[in-house]
């Protein structure tokens, strides 16, 4: 088997069961928190915040990668979501819920960025946008099959078996790639601490606005629909499960076209149709015109199952269903950044720990932006919210410019064996 399939066969079972487990553990988890252990409002946007944490320390992925191989790194991480994830099939208190919380969301987050370290230092520039891509439908693929798995099971498990099955499922795993998997070559690591380099100060920039373009969407653009429009539950689901369709498909093909026409060219197309999204987000709601007339949805249901409740839906909100699916359909050219990197390091041993650094700048975001947003929505409107958005990706737009990559003969970083 060639490196490129056996570097990619590991890869992506880690990552299709990282992904299942983590939207199975998400969809429940919630309902879980409220009506099995009676956490109130401030409680859940505590666990929520606490479990942030891990994300704001991902800079420590580049202190282990110096005792553990990436691989090795990525799947310990996978095995510790799992145990979290069966953690809390015994939680009873909130104590014991923060905890399972914060024991999941740290595999959660160290897994991510040493399983994408494996794949930078595995493979070629030319390759890894593919492989990335590839691995992007895979992750959608596995978030419909944990949607699906959701609705088949939850009302006859409950949330305590469903959390015990998926947890040691995904730890399981975890402990059997650890077993079995073997990383080809590693850099040789310096005992020192993460090589912050100005060099690399606009992947840094990017990932924080990354961040924040994330939770302007995940958090605002949820509320938006739910708070003005009345969405439900079902049809939230529902979306999802489309986008995770679509980029079953997608994510696979935005690797070629990342190989073939560059990270520059790709991000400046996806920060231009994200300021025309957001721009979207303000101008639709407040359009008379799209407020009428309204036409009724009728229900999609297969016996006692409701796929989709009946609903009245204007041309406003009409749109806005096809902004937020595109919306989230650009999330999955995220990954040029992780490939532009790969081209400007200046060495394999500086891949792992700037990788982890960027998950570090682009969680800032998490603490920041939804206190923020929240305050411009209260103070001045949710238009103002969007506009920070607008803003954020002509900012992302402009500095993407600045992207320069070496040409093949002057790549500096050289897959061993290669």
């Amino acid at each position: 088997m060639s490196r490129p399939r056996s570097v990619f066969v590991t890869v992506a079972i880690g990552y299709f069961v990282w992904t299942l487990g983590f939207r199975i553990w998400e969809s429940a988890f919630n309902n879980f928190a409220v009506e099995e252990i009676g956490v109130r409002a401030a409680q859940i946007g505590l666990v929520h915040a606490i479990r942030e944490i891990p994300g704001l320390l991902g800079f420590l992925g580049g202190i282990l990668a110096l005792v553990l191989t990436e691989v090795r790194l990525a799947n310990l991480s996978l095995a510790l979501m799992g145990i979290g994830i069966l953690a809390t099939a015994w939680v009873g208190q909130f104590p014991s819920l923060v905890g399972a919380a914060l024991l999941m969301s740290t595999g959660f987050h160290f897994f991510m960025p040493a399983n994408s370290a494996y794949v930078l230092l595995s493979v070629g520039p030319q390759e890894a946008p593919r492989m990335l891509g590839k691995l992007g439908s895979l992750g959608a693929a596995a978030s419909v099959l944990g949607t699906l798995i959701i609705f088949a099971t939850l009302e006859r498990w409950g949330y305590r078996s469903l959390f015990w099955a998926a947890g040691l499922g995904v730890l399981l795993v975890g402990l059997a790639l650890l077993a079995l998997g073997r990383q080809p070559a590693r850099p040789a690591r310096e005992r020192r601490r993460t090589s912050l380099r100005r060099r690399y100060w606009l992947y840094y920039t990017l990932n924080v606005l990354f961040g924040s373009r994330r939770h302007i969407f995940t958090t605002f653009a949820v509320y938006l629909l739910v708070r003005e429009y009345g969405v439900t539950a079902q049809t939230l689901t529902l979306l999802y499960l489309l986008n995770s369709l679509m980029g079953t498909y997608l994510n696979q093909t935005f690797g070629k076209i990342v190989a073939r026409f560059g990270e520059r060219s790709v991000l400046t197309f996806n920060f231009a149709l994200l300021a025309l999204i957001f721009l979207g987000y303000v101008v639709v709601p407040q359009a008379q015109g799209l407020s009428e007339p309204t036409f009724h949805i009728p229900a999609l249901t297969i016996g006692d199952w409701v796929f989709f409740p009946a609903m009245d839906a204007s041309p406003a909100l009409l749109i806005l269903l096809g902004l937020f699916i595109a919306d989230n359909v650009l999330f999955g050219l995220s990954f040029a950044l992780e490939c532009y990197f790969q081209k400007i390091a200046l060495s394999p041993a500086e891949i792992t720990p700037n990788v982890a650094m960027g998950q570090t700048f682009n969680h800032v975001a998490a603490v920041i932006i939804p206190v923020v947003g929240g305050i411009l929505w209260e103070t001045v409107g949710f238009q103002a919210t969007f506009l920070a958005g607008i803003g954020i990706a002509l900012l992302c737009l402009g500095l993407t410019q600045w992207m320069r990559v070496p040409g093949p003969a002057a790549c500096p970083i050289a897959v061993p064996g290669k």
